[in-house]
């Protein structure tokens, strides 16, 4: 693979948590384009403009620029910007010039994320965003985080689809020699966008993540079964439960434990991604220990994936021209995600239709 996967423009990726924007300035650059977010003053509705003032450049999203009610002040000559991007004052004449004003994205707020959209705002449709619902969902509890990677965003899609690396990457954490010795099974909905992988052990021994925070003694049963909507959700719905249990004749699990682990893989740039993860669980959600264990937990596994990931793409770039790599069974999901990628970017100005 060549380790630069070109941007699909006209898709939403998620820019932030909710919780990360306020009426603080925040700079985040997504596909190469920086951006800075806010909120307004009275409905608390987030905005993202482009992060630099069309005078001199400077970044609307660092100090001393500031906000004046919803309108950004930029700290370096005054320029005054409303919630569209309109400069509405430049200093020492009345007359603003026509051209005065930096570019307003789409953007949603939707399960505690905040989606932005780079391509053409035309085409921008909010009904075509995946969800995520169990991120702010009654009855769940979220750890969550942001780790920004030095690696091509396709390199990052590569990992979490092929989930065997658990085994060796994450043992100790995450990682039983089962994860890699159990075949998965893969469905692709080329039309949606929609990657599924699913492995599930009906043996498996018990990783610490879970043994420590659920309690289990002794082996599982453990199913991850992964929905990749291209390109920026991923989503692994994973379940275990001792063995010998098995789910209802209705389908309900009561001696099952659920997780959600949702990450959001949006480009920053050439070579830069932003690793949004999050770890959703339904039980034990009244337990702070347990809380506080699968936020350390799960954040040294997503150290170990940037650590990993950093070296990768270093070596990728010091690769000689035309080196092969092997694929097997275990990146089908893998490639089939490369090919989705490849086709958004190709079709450009058509989003996919996602399906709710």
């Amino acid at each position: 693979m060549p380790h630069m996967t070109a941007f699909a423009r006209n898709q939403w990726y998620v820019a932030a948590y909710s919780h990360e924007v306020g009426r603080e300035l925040l700079g985040r650059t997504i596909l190469g384009e920086t951006l800075v977010l806010y909120r307004t003053e009275e409905d608390g509705t987030p905005v993202v403009l482009h992060d630099r003032c069309v005078h001199r450049r400077y970044p609307l999203s660092q100090a001393p620029t500031r906000l004046d009610g919803d309108r950004i002040v930029c700290g370096y000559h005054g320029f005054t910007y409303d919630t569209s991007g309109t400069c509405v004052y430049v200093p020492g004449q009345k007359r603003v010039p026509r051209t005065a004003r930096v570019a307003s994205y789409p953007v949603v707020e939707q399960d505690s994320l905040i989606w932005v959209w780079i391509g053409d705002p035309a085409l921008a449709d909010p009904q075509t965003i995946p969800r995520a619902r169990h991120l702010d969902s009654p009855g769940w509890v979220t750890v969550r985080g942001m780790e920004p990677i030095d690696c091509d965003y396709g390199l990052l899609v590569d990992n979490l689809l092929d989930l065997s690396h658990e085994t060796y990457l994450h043992g100790g954490y995450i990682g039983t020699p089962e994860v890699a010795e159990t075949p998965i099974t893969t469905e692709v909905d080329e039309g949606a966008g929609i990657v599924r992988v699913s492995r599930h052990m009906d043996d498996a021994a018990c990783p610490p993540f879970y043994a420590k925070s659920t309690g289990i003694e002794g082996r599982i049963t453990r199913w991850q079964d992964i929905e990749y909507h291209a390109p920026c959700l991923y989503l692994l719905h994973s379940r275990i439960a001792p063995v010998g249990v098995l789910p209802e004749a209705d389908g309900s699990d009561p001696n099952g434990f659920h997780t959600e682990i949702t990450y959001a893989i949006t480009p920053s740039g050439d070579g830069k991604v932003y690793d949004f993860w999050a770890v959703s669980r339904d039980w034990a959600t009244d337990d702070t220990e347990v809380t506080e264990f699968l936020r350390g937990n799960n954040h040294t596994v997503v150290m170990q994936d940037v650590t990993a990931l950093n070296l990768l793409q270093e070596t990728l770039g010091t690769e000689r021209t035309g080196y092969q790599e092997l694929s097997i069974n275990i990146d089908t999901g893998g490639l089939a995600a490369r090919r989705i990628l490849a086709r958004l970017v190709e079709q450009g100005e058509k989003p996919v239709e996602k399906v709710q």
